[in-house]
């Protein structure tokens, strides 16, 4: 049965589009079926993953206007076991769009549920609180929270929680925080090490073993059109990853 994960944080910058990518990849290094979806006007996930921008069409844009699945929209990669559904600068505008529509928070579920054949169905949701993260936590069976260890971390997030809780008891009654992803740890930084203590404490087994380092290879990989652990296999920032998508997989189990 296909898992639908989304991965939202209405914050910007946490590392969140970087988290959807290398986790996406590392589910399919071993040969889980992955569909990643590329809910984010900015399209990061698409350019990520080398995908050209007239090769992105029927988009997510064109999905959720027609309000109905069309199977071209299923993009390959260059990674076996990984396909996307893309983005573009169009999707900025469904935001409008779908506020004018019926049922208009059920409608990426209605499509993502035509679709089988995936182990795993990773959302990169926008950075807001919007129509389109709606819809992504309405269609998902859980939620991944990448969270950067910097002071201003918890703010923030009880928001998404928020917005998580009235889902659950309005519109999804089966979601749940899968975990939090600790982002951007820097080891030579005490303030990362407060950071993780005060979030581990306040959340606890909810918050994954696993933390993500402040790498450069994981800065450089985007604009190479590639995923971390393609770009670099062996840096640190991959091998984080890979024991990501190892507890992820060991808590569905």
């Amino acid at each position: 049965m296909t898992k639908i994960i989304a991965i939202a944080n209405q914050k910007g910058g946490v590392g969140k589009t970087t988290t959807a990518i290398n986790l996406a990849t590392a589910m399919a290094a071993i040969e889980k079926k992955i569909l990643l979806i590329d809910a984010d006007p900015q399209s990061n996930a698409s350019t990520g993953l080398g995908l050209l921008e007239e090769d992105r069409n029927p988009s997510l844009y064109n999905l959720l206007t027609d309000k109905k699945f069309n199977p071209n929209s299923i993009k390959e990669t260059k990674i076996p076991y990984l396909n996307i559904i893309a983005s573009t600068i169009d999707l900025a505008a469904s935001e409008i769009e779908l506020a004018e529509m019926d049922d208009r928070e059920n409608i990426m579920k209605n499509i993502l549920n035509k679709i089988a054949g995936y182990d795993y169905l990773f959302i990169d949701c926008p950075p807001a609180l919007g129509l389109l993260t709606i819809n992504s936590l309405v269609a998902s069976d859980s939620v991944i929270i990448p969270l950067q260890c910097e002071f201003f971390a918890l703010e923030g997030l009880s928001s998404l929680i928020s917005t998580i809780e009235t889902i659950k008891s309005t519109l999804n009654p089966q979601i749940q925080i899968e975990g939090i992803v600790l982002t951007m740890y820097d080891k030579r930084n005490s303030l990362s090490a407060l950071v993780e203590e005060d979030v581990r404490g306040h959340f606890g087994k909810k918050v994954y073993k696993t933390v993500i380092p402040r790498n450069v290879r994981i800065s450089e990989a985007p604009s190479h059109g590639k995923p971390v652990l393609i770009y670099d296999t062996t840096c640190v920032g991959s091998m984080a990853y890979i024991g990501l998508a190892k507890e992820v997989i060991f808590n569905q189990e």
